[in-house]
């Protein structure tokens, strides 16, 4: 639209502004009507190219040039440049700057006319020469809504930017817990199952058939296992969530010790992934002492108190001999940071005094 104004004054002025040529007078027409031209067409430079104090020169100029041909020129439409300049001074300066500008505007244009400098003196000159300061507000308006348009947006592609860095954070945190419970289900058993294999090998060598078939057997066992895991595994991370005490009931009943489960306080519901990172805690703990401390009793104690819940597995000293070879070496680093998601605390170690001394305990507390 500001494109179509702007080539129909000039069109319009260059038909009808005389005189126009090139000597004397006209020459000196011609040229403020060639200022006035590209005062009009730079009012599509981009606003990011011109700074403010340029503009303000420039339109102030652009006043000047258009005052001088109006002065100089006996007919024509010289007075719409003014006007327009006018209109853009609004659109292009702060408030404070386009009012003192629109104001040097129109005090300049009464005078031209005042002094009967202009092109006639027909009522159509005189209102628009009278009132080139008026448009100052319309581009003002323009102004205003411009750059809240403007806020709309930044304020768009921030919150944009803001949803795309939190759903990235969502990603590589849901990646983390994914990594854990994988390293949870197969680090220890593929690791056991491997070492169980490799010994089964090296005892076909020397004969003992009764020593293979005892290898092979803790390998399928682990396999069993293994399977018995990823199975807790896929169902934790398809339910959003799980019902907890009951989850660890069963949990504790499939790996061979029924009711090891104790829970005291108040039983609430637990956010989900608290119950996720409390089950996962509770499955390496299992696994680790049915590594460490084959044969060994095992108690879980689930507490509800009214700031925190915690988790304790315990478990006695074996009573079988442990199968060698170290696991992973992850999961101790695995639990800490489940927890530490929840802003809890873990701590695992033997304990040193009581009645269950001896004992390896891991116990997570998470806040209420």
């Amino acid at each position: 639209m500001q494109w179509v104004l702007s080539i129909a004054v000039i069109v319009v002025g260059l038909l009808t502004i005389r005189p126009m040529g090139p000597s004397g007078r006209g020459l000196a027409v011609a040229a403020l009507f060639v200022v006035n031209s590209a005062s009009m067409l730079a009012r599509r430079l981009p606003e990011h190219r011109v700074s403010p104090r340029v503009a303000q020169v420039w339109l102030t100029l652009g006043v000047i040039a258009a005052a001088a041909l109006i002065g100089l020129s006996s007919s024509g439409t010289g007075y719409l440049f003014a006007f327009f300049t006018a209109g853009h001074i609004g659109y292009r300066l702060d408030t404070r700057r386009a009012l003192l500008t629109a104001g040097f505007c129109s005090l300049l244009r009464a005078a031209v006319l005042y002094l009967r400098l202009g092109p006639g003196y027909e009522a159509l000159p005189w209102v628009f020469g009278l009132t080139t300061g008026a448009p100052v507000m319309i581009g003002i308006l323009n102004r205003s809504q411009r750059q809240a348009v403007r806020a709309a947006i930044d304020a768009a592609e921030s919150a944009e930017r803001a949803a795309r860095a939190e759903a990235r954070t969502a990603v590589l945190t849901e990646r983390g817990r994914i990594a854990r419970d994988v390293h949870d289900v197969l680090a220890h058993s593929l690791a056991g199952i491997n070492m169980q294999l490799e010994l089964a090998d090296a005892l076909i060598d020397t004969g003992d058939l009764e020593k293979v078939r005892e290898a092979h057997a803790k390998a399928h066992g682990l396999v069993k296992e293994s399977l018995k895991q990823a199975q807790w595994t896929v169902h934790a991370l398809r339910e959003d969530a799980l019902p907890l005490r009951e989850t660890l009931a069963s949990m504790l009943a499939s790996s061979g010790h029924r009711d090891a489960l104790t829970v005291t306080g108040t039983v609430r519901e637990v956010p989900a992934q608290a119950v996720q990172n409390l089950l996962r805690i509770a499955q390496e703990a299992l696994t680790n002492a049915a590594r460490h401390a084959p044969g060994g009793a095992v108690a879980v104690e689930l507490a509800f108190a009214p700031a925190a819940t915690t988790l304790r597995i315990r478990n006695r000293p074996g009573t079988r001999p442990t199968v060698p070879g170290a696991g992973s070496g992850m999961g101790l680093i695995g639990m800490r940071e489940r927890v530490a998601l929840l802003g809890g605390t873990l701590t695992a170690g033997p304990v040193t005094e009581g009645p269950h001394q001896g004992d390896w305990e891991v116990e997570a507390v998470i806040p209420q």
